[in-house]
């Protein structure tokens, strides 16, 4: 049996200080703050999801933000940069917004595509690139339009310790398709018209240590519940440990370290993130599962307000 993933559903980074993390995802970048909840494992701490208008699977990037805490080193095991996708000739407008915010980035070229390159405020790196295909982003929010709005993802940068484990998981598991080679890079592509390019770079670099400006894991997408059951054993059958179904409430998650090292999650499409606060509404207030509710008043007198506001 061979299966095929359709690509990124998300991606799940640490990072400091929560406003922090709003002002640049949202104020900077545009995305949609698509749901304020907690860690279903640390309720204590905010689990925040940033978007396109809907939230649709493979333009969600989450965090965990733990203001504070130890910073992290990029390294293997690890997603090593985060690629989002704008539409076709957007970049001249993404240099200059991000210089207006004083952000530094750079120019590169791989795989036949021009690049900008840049950290956010906690270290994650991150690059953008234009592609044509991919829906384009509705939500309107300090001075972005469709015409240059982040779409989503455009992929991941993948460090390992095992690079040619990892390119087997890739390639024999998960189904997607090696397209390229390049450098010290191999690309892998998904049928998915977002979240579906991963780049693994053939070299370890050293291995990285988790903390603020890391990524957490890198979640692929399954249909349904069913299609993630039969996804969980056919991983198993592969020969990775993987674990039971979680629910996440916006979708459920099994999870697996492939032999690289890194944390793979694979992430059901539905029910998607409207179903307990209306889709106008999604991201404006603190919403928890039904296991913390009881807990609402201690848990927002432990979290740092945040508020999405537009920049100068």
């Amino acid at each position: 049996m061979n299966r095929k993933t359709m690509g990124i559903h998300h991606i799940t980074a640490i990072v400091g200080h929560p406003q922090e993390n709003v002002d640049f995802y949202a104020g900077v970048l545009g995305l949609r703050l698509v749901k304020q909840t907690v860690n279903f494992d640390d309720p204590g701490t905010y689990h925040l999801y940033f978007g396109d208008e809907g939230g649709r699977p493979g333009t969600i990037m989450t965090f965990f933000p733990w203001a504070g805490a130890r910073q992290g080193v990029i390294g293997d095991g690890q997603v090593g940069v985060t690629s989002f996708v704008v539409p076709k000739n957007a970049l001249s407008f993404w240099k200059i917004r991000l210089e207006s915010f004083k952000v530094t980035f750079t120019e590169m070229d791989r795989f036949g595509e021009k690049y900008l390159e840049f950290d956010d405020p906690h270290g994650l790196h991150l690059e953008i690139v234009e592609r044509q295909e991919g829906e384009a982003n509705t939500w309107n929010f300090g001075g972005l339009t469709p015409e240059v709005a982040i779409k989503g993802f455009g992929g991941a940068t993948l460090l390992s310790t095992q690079p040619d484990k990892t390119a087997e998981l890739l390639e024999k598991v998960m189904g997607l398709e090696l397209v390229a080679k390049e450098g010290d890079f191999s690309r892998f592509r998904s049928s998915a018209e977002i979240g579906n390019i991963i780049d693994l770079k053939q070299t370890p670099i050293g291995r990285g240590q988790m903390g603020v400006g890391t990524v957490h894991h890198i979640a692929l997408r399954a249909i349904d519940d069913q299609d993630q059951l039969v996804w969980q054993k056919y991983v198993s059958e592969n020969g990775y440990q993987v674990t039971p179904v979680q629910d996440r409430n916006y979708f459920n998650a099994i999870y697996f370290r492939e032999h690289g090292e890194i944390l793979f999650e694979i992430a059901t499409d539905p029910p998607g993130f409207a179903h307990d606060e209306l889709l106008e509404k999604m991201g404006e207030k603190l919403m928890l599962p039904h296991q913390y509710e009881q807990y609402r008043e201690r848990i927002e007198q432990g979290l740092i307000p945040i508020k999405v506001r537009e920049l100068n």
